[in-house]
């Protein structure tokens, strides 16, 4: 289940993917964005772990995500004994049906901890959705468009760091978002932006 107004309790946990702490890093206002939210964020070890292998090919991610913990402001948790029969079931089986660690222990970990899941990835929602209709599941380019966000960094802060996730990160959007994120950040750099799905682009251009 998806919702645009999914910060509606500031008790609930936000779980990110290692694709959204890679948007967030690109935005290059993360701390703000973050202490912005009235959830804590917490990733998992296995995002942490693909992360810090993405440092072995010349990526700053893990490195940046470590300062944001060092500074308390994004909690680093390990998947509970609860947690593995719903990790297994998402990393088990046909290529079509699994998903990759990090992606599977965001999951299992939101699901059994009743947390908000953060992830981008089309596949990984889409199983999500499947497996646990319940479960809110939320996207980088929604935490970035809500209102607290803009509260915090202004209209145009808001914009440029939407943008720089689009293009600096290739931030994945959902379908039922585009709309709005194009509103947020005006037709023109909609258009540049090479992430977004070509018909979108060429919509606004």
């Amino acid at each position: 289940m998806s919702s645009s107004s999914f910060l509606t309790d500031p008790c609930v946990k936000l779980v990110a993917d290692a694709s959204v702490i890679i948007n967030l890093n690109a935005t290059a206002r993360a701390t703000a964005i973050i202490k912005a939210v009235p959830n804590s964020f917490v990733v998992t070890e296995n995002a942490c772990t693909e992360l810090e292998m993405g440092a072995r090919n010349g990526h700053h991610d893990y490195r940046h995500l470590t300062e944001l913990i060092d500074a308390g402001l994004v909690q680093r948790v390990r998947l509970g004994a609860p947690d593995a029969a719903v990790y297994e079931s998402l990393i088990d089986g046909s290529a079509l049906r699994t998903l990759d660690d990090g992606e599977a222990a965001t999951i299992a970990y939101a699901h059994q901890n009743a947390c908000i899941p953060l992830i981008d990835e089309r596949k990984a929602r889409t199983l999500c959705a499947a497996s646990f209709p319940g479960l809110v599941v939320a996207s980088t380019a929604e935490l970035l468009m809500h209102e607290s966000i803009a509260a915090a960094i202004g209209a145009q802060g808001q914009a440029d760091a939407l943008v720089n996730a689009l293009t600096a990160a290739r931030m994945r959007v959902p379908l039922e978002h585009l709309e709005r994120l194009m509103a947020v950040i005006g037709p023109d750099r909609a258009a540049l932006c090479a992430s977004l799905p070509r018909a979108a682009r060429q919509k606004v251009s």
